[in-house]
């Protein structure tokens, strides 16, 4: 009997082994498909998401380019001579380009939304700034004393314009 049962483990131990070993190797080879199709999803998400990431990109260069104070003083003609009703319109107006681009944040990175919405207020600041300061006397003075600032330094604009280009190329 003994001699029976030890015969039949000899048959069924090698047969077991055989089993997981073709368990785990099939095992092996479903984890490697299965990563596979995950990698070729991705690669054609990533495909379809590049052409929007890009657009975000572009389109926050725009916002950049239309609240550079030189510009936007430029292209916003006063409304009236009060400086602070001309400084309050232009403000509005960077809001409201700031406002229409809200969305194309989840398309950035969260330093690069960080240093867009900074520049929006410092650009804000800058204006609320000079138009408080006493020896500016009306809305046209407001714009040459700005625009003025500007031609000496860098605006906040295109420090955050350069960030972008930056990221950009980072991830092309």
């Amino acid at each position: 009997m003994t001699d029976k049962i030890l015969e039949l483990l000899f048959y069924c131990i090698p047969a077991a082994i055989t089993g997981a070993v073709a368990y785990y190797f099939f095992q092996m080879h479903f984890a490697n498909e299965r990563n596979t199709r995950k990698f070729v999803l991705m690669r054609e998400n990533q495909k379809a998401a590049l052409p929007l990431r890009l657009q975000a990109y572009e389109r926050m260069a725009l916002l950049m380019e239309r609240i550079d104070p030189a510009k936007a003083l430029i292209r916003i003609q006063p409304i009236s001579e009060d400086k602070a009703d001309y400084a309050n319109f232009v403000v509005a107006q960077i809001e409201q380009e700031y406002e229409h681009n809200l969305t194309q944040q989840i398309y950035l990175s969260d330093e690069c939304w960080g240093i867009i919405t900074t520049a929006k207020n410092a650009t804000i600041q800058l204006l609320r700034k000079t138009a408080n300061d006493a020896s500016v006397k009306d809305a046209n003075h407001l714009r040459e004393t700005i625009l003025g600032e500007m031609f000496d330094k860098a605006t906040p604009s295109s420090t955050a314009l350069a960030f972008i280009k930056n990221e950009v190329k980072e991830f092309l």
